[in-house]
């Protein structure tokens, strides 16, 4: 079969971000997306953003319009937050993200009346109810297909880091699970779901596409739910391995990190150069290190198997790709790459405000919904800490 791949900005920016919707008091999850979705459907009718929703009702995604910088893209974001909360906010309803609510239980939610979802639960049951995971997409342009398949599996080495990076799971359903994402885990049970198969061209995806079709375990491109994956609708390479980012700034900074990332690889093939890869089974254990140990895994490296430690790793990346971000003009926003690194992740801020409040998640919640706003939170994590 031929898979058309769209024509697309090299290096344009489009960000996903699903988020979470709770009761102001309780902290508990709330239903509450298709009354929020009704209210606003005629303000996003002519906008650059989209508010849709998801699997389950108690989450909306916004989605950005695509970005030439990643300034624009999350400039997007902020204004389809903004809209929302004029519908939130009258009904004490906070926003929040991460990649797992810290108490909420999965027989309590409400799946979205769409069939394409009913359908998903049908067929994955138990796995599927359990699929409470929030995450963000990042889609980067690629201008000539011939390069995406290359620029995945070049890619496919740094997913640990954008997954320590972003991890934001360490609660599941009341438990303390002892991983940094257990989101990453949760999720690779869907099918079709985790690591992408270890392809050379796009011919072999396209013959991959045709396979799960005719055999009916997917309908179209868009049910591959891969970590990294092509979007040929959109003509972008599209990350999903990341948990929810708990800040816009956070956002910012990943998507900046695989924007920056894609050119790299992208300029070393129009220069004749070959992609670093490593081997598949190399990725897989980084997959299960970084979503174990979050910042403080050591991954694997290279094709020799030589290990550093993955916050050491991204602040070298920091330092020799900067020339880069500067000029796709991200700089301010790659910066925080090292901020995440210095302040902690989402899931090592989220822990430190459980032990200061003797295990009491509720209030881990609370403390989600202050740095989703934006207010005095990250300094008392650093205070507790």
């Amino acid at each position: 079969m031929t898979v058309t791949f769209a024509t697309s900005a090299r290096s344009s920016v489009g960000i996903e971000w699903e988020i979470m919707l709770a009761d102001r008091s309780t902290g508990d999850l709330v239903p509450a997306a298709p009354g929020i979705l009704d209210q606003i459907e005629e303000q996003t009718r002519h906008e650059r953003h989209t508010v849709t929703g998801e699997l389950l009702t108690n989450t909306i995604e916004v989605t950005s319009g695509v970005g030439d910088t990643v300034a624009a893209a999350v400039d997007d974001i902020g204004d389809a937050i903004d809209l929302i909360r004029t519908v939130t906010d009258p009904r004490d309803i906070e926003l929040l993200c991460a990649g797992s609510h810290p108490f909420a239980r999965w027989y309590d939610q409400q799946v979205t009346d769409k069939t394409r979802y009913h359908k998903l639960i049908e067929r994955t049951q138990w796995w599927g109810r359990n699929m409470m995971i929030w995450g963000i997409h990042v889609h980067v342009g690629v201008e000539d297909v011939s390069k995406v398949i290359p620029m995945i599996n070049a890619l496919s080495a740094y997913l640990p880091h954008l997954q320590a990076l972003s991890a934001s799971s360490p609660f599941w359903a009341g438990d303390r699970t002892g991983y940094a994402s257990n989101r990453a885990l949760v999720f690779q049970q869907l099918p079709t779901a985790g690591l992408p198969w270890p392809l050379e061209t796009w011919a072999e995806y396209e013959a991959y596409l045709a396979d799960m079709e005719r055999t009916g375990v997917m309908a179209d491109a868009t049910e591959v739910r891969w970590d990294i994956r092509p979007a040929p609708r959109w003509g972008t390479i599209e990350i999903r391995a990341c948990d929810g980012m708990s800040t816009l700034p956070e956002l910012a900074a990943v998507a900046a990190l695989v924007q920056v990332l894609a050119e790299h690889f992208s300029r070393m093939i129009d220069e004749g150069m070959p992609l670093p890869t490593i081997q598949p089974w190399f990725v897989r254990e980084n997959k299960w290190r970084a979503a174990r140990y979050g910042l403080d895994a050591d991954i694997i490296v290279d094709r020799e198997g030589r290990q550093r430690p993955v916050a050491e790793h991204l602040r070298e990346l920091v330092e020799s790709l900067s020339p880069i971000a500067s000029e796709l003009h991200c700089a301010k926003e790659f910066a925080g790459i090292a901020q995440i690194l210095d302040q902690g992740a989402s899931y090592q801020r989220q822990i430190r405000v459980a032990d200061a409040a003797d295990g009491d998640l509720r209030e881990v919640v609370h403390h989600l919904i202050r740095e989703f706003r934006g207010g005095p939170s990250l300094r008392e994590v650093v205070s507790v800490g």
